[in-house]
């Protein structure tokens, strides 16, 4: 054991049992429990706390909490990125007040998804919040599923919270995980 590691931090039961064991269960336990916490807060709400890229948000931040893209700064602002390119597209196209149809995607949806996903993919590096799960954030709201203002900042609460569940259940593992942005000293090197 580490010395002075506690004997439930993860480090340490990686130490006593085979690392993608308490690797798989660490990520599926504390995925299941940060989801389930989001739908029980959209259930009494009846408000959007719970949306596809959450789910693989939960992934980054539990599998690989110390990558650059697990980080509060990337995941909030790559998915206020998402969120903002997403809104644009549709208004650029004129689809703010337009609801969703999955069934027949009409050229000024696919010129809003296009718009959503290339200021996305553009701007997260610039910002130096580069956050995989944004991309289908952008996509969302793009495609109409939530768009309105209310409904995204509710996205973006939703974010916050699921990265404060981040930053409590990683920290108390025993990791380093950063208060906002990725130290290089306690982080693997990003590709």
């Amino acid at each position: 054991m580490t010395r002075g590691a506690k004997p439930y931090h993860l480090e340490s039961l990686e130490e006593r049992y085979p690392k993608w064991v308490v690797r798989s269960l660490y990520t599926g336990v504390n995925s299941f429990i940060s989801i389930f916490l989001m739908a029980i807060i959209a259930y009494n709400t009846d408000a959007p706390f719970v949306f596809p890229s959450l789910g693989p948000t939960a992934f980054l931040l539990f599998f690989t909490p110390l990558a650059a893209a697990s980080a509060p700064h990337n995941a909030f602002v790559g998915h206020l990125i998402g969120v903002l390119a997403g809104w644009f597209s549709l208004a650029v196209t004129g689809l703010l007040n337009v609801p969703p149809d999955l069934e027949k995607i009409d050229w000024q949806r696919i010129l809003a998804c296009a718009i959503a996903l290339g200021l996305t993919c553009g701007l997260m590096p610039v910002f130096q919040a580069a956050h995989p799960p944004a991309g289908a954030t952008t996509l969302i709201v793009s495609l109409g599923l939530i768009r309105t203002p209310v409904h995204l900042l509710i996205m973006m609460v939703a974010v916050c919270v699921i990265v404060l569940q981040g930053f409590v259940i990683n920290r108390g593992a025993g990791l380093p995980y950063p208060v906002w942005r990725k130290h290089a000293k306690n982080a693997p090197p990003d590709d």
